[in-house]
C-alpha cells in the first residue's frame, strides 16, 4: 500500500496544475464577464472606467437603445431562419457525401477526397465568386446564404473519418438482410453519427449566426432579408464614427446618454447570447461514443 501513498512531488505538481488552471480560466472568463458589466452599465458611469466583473450602476437602458433600430427584429429572423435551414441542410449534405466517400467500394473515392481536400489549399477569390452568385442570380436571394457555403471540406473530411471509424461489419449485416445504402445510412450511420454531427452542426450554426459579410456583398440594400450581424455591424460602425445617419441603420441618441462603447458592447452580448444558450446543449455529445455494444470487426 505504500507504493500508492502520494508525495511531497505529487502535491507540488497538482498545486501547478491547480494553478495554472485557475490562470487560463480567469484570463478567459474576465473579458467576457467585463463585456457584461459595461453591457448592463450606465453608460455615462461606463465611460470613467474601472468596470470590473460586475455593473457598478446596473440598468437595461443600452439594450433598450438598440430597440430604436427597426430592422433589428427583421435581422434577427432572417438570422434566425438561416441558422436552422442552413444548418440542416448543410448537415444533410455533407453527412450523405461523406457517407459516400467512406465507402470501400467506391471507385472514386481518392479522386474525389483529394478535389475537396484541394479546395481548403485553394481559393477563387472574391471577384470570380461574385460573378458565379450574380450569374446564378443568387444576388438579393435567401438562398444566397445556403448554397454557396452548403459544405465545408473541413467538416466533410471530419465525418467521413469518424464513419470510417465505425465497424463496417454493421453495414455489411445490414445489406444481407436485404437494406439498401439509403436505409443503412438514415438507421445505422446517422444514429451513430451523432457526436460528430452534433459538433459539426453547432460549427454550421455558428458560421451562420454569425455571418454578415454575404449580406453586405449580395443583399445589402434589401432589408426583407436583411441579417441580424449585418445590422449589427452597422450600428456598431455608427456608435463608432459617432454619426448618427447611417443608411437604413436608424438614428443613434443625439445625447450623449449612451456611450458608443456601451452600445458596442450590448451589440456583442446580443450577438452572442444565442450560440452561449445552445452550446451547453450540443456540449454533451462532443466526447460521448455511441458505438458500444455495436457488432465487433
Amino acid at each position: 500500500m505504500n507504493r500508492f501513498r502520494r508525495t511531497k512531488g505529487d502535491y507540488i505538481i497538482d498545486f501547478v496544475i491547480y494553478a495554472v488552471t485557475l490562470v487560463i480560466l480567469v484570463s478567459t472568463l474576465f473579458p467576457f464577464l467585463n463585456v457584461l458589466a459595461i453591457a448592463f452599465n450606465d453608460s455615462s458611469d461606463s465611460v470613467k472606467g474601472g468596470v470590473g466583473i460586475l455593473p457598478r450602476i446596473p440598468t437595461l437602458d443600452n439594450f433598450k437603445e438598440l430597440t430604436r433600430f427597426p430592422l433589428l427584429l427583421q435581422g434577427g429572423l432572417i438570422s434566425l431562419l438561416r441558422t436552422i435551414v442552413g444548418t440542416v441542410c448543410s448537415l444533410l449534405s455533407t453527412c450523405m457525401l461523406a457517407y459516400v466517400l467512406s465507402r470501400k467500394d467506391f471507385i472514386f473515392k481518392k479522386f474525389f477526397t483529394a478535389l475537396f481536400l484541394f479546395t481548403m489549399y485553394v481559393d477563387s477569390g472574391l471577384i470570380p465568386h461574385f460573378m458565379v452568385i450574380r450569374t446564378f442570380g443568387l444576388n438579393n436571394s435567401f438562398w444566397v446564404y445556403i448554397i454557396p457555403g452548403l459544405i465545408s471540406a473541413y467538416n466533410l473530411i471530419l465525418v467521413r473519418s469518424f464513419i470510417e471509424q465505425l465497424p463496417y461489419s454493421l453495414q455489411e449485416s445490414a445489406f444481407l438482410d436485404g437494406a439498401n445504402d439509403f436505409t443503412v445510412f438514415t438507421k445505422i450511420i446517422m444514429p451513430l453519427c451523432l457526436p460528430v454531427t452534433a459538433t459539426v452542426g453547432l460549427f454550421y450554426a455558428v458560421g451562420q449566426w454569425n455571418s454578415w459579410f454575404d449580406t453586405y456583398l449580395y443583399a445589402p440594400f434589401n432589408e426583407k432579408i436583411t441579417t441580424l450581424q449585418y445590422e449589427l455591424m452597422k450600428i456598431l460602425q455608427q456608435s463608432m464614427s459617432q454619426q448618427g445617419n447611417l443608411s437604413q441603420a436608424g438614428k443613434l441618441a443625439q445625447s450623449q446618454s449612451i456611450s458608443p462603447l456601451s452600445i458596442r458592447m450590448a451589440v456583442t452580448v446580443v450577438a452572442i447570447l444565442p450560440i452561449l444558450l445552445v452550446y451547453p446543449f450540443v456540449q454533451k455529445y462532443f466526447v460521448s461514443g455511441l458505438t458500444l455494444g455495436a457488432v465487433k470487426s
